[in-house]
């Protein structure tokens, strides 16, 4: 049995689950390794992937023995075939932030659950951990990623647009990885000061400030990078913003490692930028996997702790609405003793030449 199967059984052992339905595409791919529509059932005595007749041969030349995963169609599945999945079973987990209510109804139907119990986060908790395969993937998507920013910083003139900058992103991501992990954010001048600005006709100008955040895809594997640059000389105001993002960016980024305190991390930079007079506006970071936002999420709420093999990001921003904004953000992985930063790009202050 696969070891991400076999982890999750024994989580499920912990909490008195003896099945479990999985139907989050991103988790069936994560403990599968399959992209098709399709439903995990883990039971009793087998892992049962349903699927219809479109993806069968699909899914029947991409499961090995190893796996232990039966395939089966749903055309070929009577109702009774359904009732007996989980028969003798007492508690059966499901994903209650991915389930809608109809879903939950059809599924206790369907199946004749005696006891539906909310088991996601035993997910969550195997996927905040990765592993070798998945480190390298990230890597890889980071490396992309620095090279796309080294692209960038020798396309970008006066005169192009965001929308074109963004496309010309996309592009990159798709001549050299799967394609993009999330729409690319180029936002410039007075636009930055929008966390999540969406590209727009605005041209860029000399002694313009742009905020790009960006990432592509490794076998499913996202990378996740911010970096403010300028076009020219800055301005005293946005110089010493961005030195002083920079600065907590640098000194979260020294705490994060194995056992730090989520909260505490988050509360450094919080606590600094109010003493300067300036709101944090999101949460420090999130988790990067297969997909771009999963947990743990970098926040001040967050009582949990860092554990090595997290790949996690760090974003500290400063946003002054209708003047401009600063984010400085890496991929970072998590390790015993320290960190590793998975995106590479220059972090002192880039200008442009023009």
């Amino acid at each position: 049995m696969n070891d991400r199967i076999l982890g999750l059984r024994n989580k499920m052992a912990g909490l008195n689950l003896q099945g479990m339905i999985i139907s989050n595409p991103t988790n069936v791919k994560y403990f599968t390794g399959l992209e098709a529509e399709g439903i995990l059932l883990i039971t009793r005595k087998e892992n049962v992937y349903v699927t219809d007749s479109r993806y069968i041969e699909y899914v029947s030349n991409k499961i090995t023995p190893f796996d232990e995963i039966v395939v089966d169609d749903f055309k070929n599945i009577s109702k009774d075939d359904f009732e007996n999945f989980f028969m003798f079973c007492e508690n059966v987990g499901f994903e209650e932030n991915y389930v809608t209510y109809a879903s939950y109804k059809k599924f206790m139907h369907l199946y004749k659950i005696n006891n539906f119990v909310e088991a996601e986060s035993i997910i969550n908790k195997l996927r905040m951990i990765k592993d070798e395969q998945e480190i390298n993937n990230l890597k890889e998507a980071c490396k992309i990623t620095d090279d796309c920013f080294a692209f960038l910083r020798d396309y970008i003139k006066p005169g192009m647009t965001e929308k074109q900058i963004a496309r010309a992103i996309e592009k990159y991501y798709m001549d050299n990885a799967e394609g993009v992990s999330f729409e690319p954010i180029v936002a410039s001048g007075e636009n930055s000061s929008k966390p999540h600005a969406i590209p727009t006709d605005r041209i860029i100008e000399e002694n313009d400030i742009i905020t790009i955040d960006m990432g592509c895809k490794i076998n499913g594997y996202c990378s996740d990078m911010t970096r403010t640059i300028f076009l020219g000389t800055p301005t005293d105001e946005q110089k010493y913003v961005y030195d002083l993002v920079l600065k907590n960016q640098l000194k979260s980024l020294y705490e994060m490692r194995d056992g730090a305190s989520i909260k505490d991390v988050a509360k450094i930079v919080k606590s600094n930028f109010a003493l300067e007079g300036y709101d944090m506006a999101h949460g420090l970071g999130h988790g990067v996997g297969l997909d771009i936002h999963e947990p743990p999420f970098i926040r001040d709420s967050n009582d949990n702790c860092l554990k090595e093999k997290m790949v996690v990001t760090n974003e500290p921003g400063i946003y002054i609405p209708g003047n401009f904004g600063v984010r400085i953000e890496d991929t970072i992985l998590i390790t015993k003793d320290e960190q590793e930063v998975l995106t590479k790009s220059p972090k002192d202050l880039v200008v442009l030449s023009i």
